[in-house]
């Protein structure tokens, strides 16, 4: 039986961040829509993905709170080693973000999704993440996707993938979210292969 836990783990013990098929060293993509958030540096904000990222140390150094999931434990043991004195301010939750949270949260300013989303393919896994989302993102807040376009490659990390265009997000997302930026950005891989991305910010209305 396939165990989407057991096959994040082995991809992080046996890669090397800057190998990983999603690795990125500028994330000026994200402070894009950022920049549209007022006082966002003040933020909670929930990375329902939050892997190995470069993203996790460019929030706490601004001094965001951190709420840092991820299917892995094993990536989540090297970013907690990285952080250092940085560890013990965030909030470390190690669960499918396709399933109910259950572990009491605060109040969440910002979501930020870099691509996780696309990893979900089944109606229930999609729609688990979507009811995550609204459960825990206030009124007045935000939401930022960084997913696969729909002209992006079908399969990354061995698995295949469900891919967004800005419609289909916002159907998902609901009447409640309003789009506020959205661009289409071509992202190359450590391979050197382009990777099609859809970047979109949405904002809670009630």
């Amino acid at each position: 039986m396939f165990s989407k836990s057991k096959h994040w783990d082995e991809i992080f013990s046996k890669t090397e961040d800057s190998k990983l098929g999603w690795y990125e060293k500028d994330t000026s993509q994200t402070f894009k829509l950022l920049h549209e958030i007022p006082d966002w540096e003040k933020a909670t904000v929930f990375l329902p993905g939050a892997g190995t990222s470069i993203l996790i140390d460019d929030l706490a150094s601004r001094g965001s709170k951190l709420i840092l999931n991820d299917i892995s434990r094993e990536a989540l043991d090297r970013v907690r080693q990285r952080l250092q004195d940085d560890r013990e301010h965030n909030l470390w939750l190690c669960q499918d973000i396709a399933q109910p949270i259950k572990q009491p949260l605060p109040e969440v300013d910002l979501w930020i999704d870099r691509a996780v989303l696309h990893f979900l393919t089944s109606e229930d896994d999609i729609k688990g993440y979507f009811d995550n989302l609204r459960s825990i993102l206030k009124p007045g807040g935000h939401t930022m996707f960084a997913e696969f376009s729909t002209i992006g490659a079908p399969k990354c990390a061995g698995l295949t993938l469900h891919r967004y265009g800005i419609d289909e997000l916002s159907k998902r997302l609901g009447s409640s979210f309003r789009i506020i930026s959205h661009f289409d950005y071509t992202y190359t891989n450590p391979s050197g292969d382009p990777r099609p991305y859809i970047y979109a910010l949405f904002k809670r209305e009630s």
